[in-house]
């Protein structure tokens, strides 16, 4: 799947490059939470992070937003899981449903990390449901 990018995001995501040495396939400029949530690729998170998270901090600094990185995954079930870390997912089942065809990710996540998988006002969950519709065309992500 394609995922098109504002000019913003694409600035966001030369800057990060620069900074980091990991790429990033992907920027989710999130105003509502003053954010940016960088899809980096596969293998390539701890350069991103930087050691101790001070490459994280330092973008943080230069962006006057909350950075957060989630790593890319081949498979749909592998980039929820991901989209959700923090938390503890266990399993993830992809499903269509309905007559729409809608397709649905049922994420089983650990009950101590359903808070973590949501985030405080669900900003966790909301940017993983907008990041798995640019990728893999998922209409919503179900916390089992």
């Amino acid at each position: 799947m394609t995922v098109t990018l504002s000019d913003e995001a694409r600035q966001y995501i030369g800057a990060f490059e620069e900074e980091t040495e990991a790429t990033a396939v992907d920027c989710l400029v999130d105003d509502e939470f003053d954010r940016l949530v960088f899809v980096v690729k596969a293998g390539e998170m701890p350069k991103a992070i930087g050691e101790g998270g001070e490459t994280v901090q330092h973008l943080e600094e230069e962006f006057g937003r909350d950075v957060e990185l989630v790593e890319d995954a081949p498979t749909a079930e592998g980039f929820v899981a991901n989209a959700l870390s923090p938390a503890a997912v266990y399993n993830v089942t992809i499903s269509e449903m309905g007559e729409e065809d809608e397709t649905v990710a049922y994420a089983e996540v650990a009950h101590e990390d359903r808070g973590v998988a949501i985030g405080k006002e669900g900003r966790n969950i909301k940017a993983a449901k907008e990041l798995a519709k640019r990728h893999f065309d998922i209409d919503d992500i179900q916390l089992t």
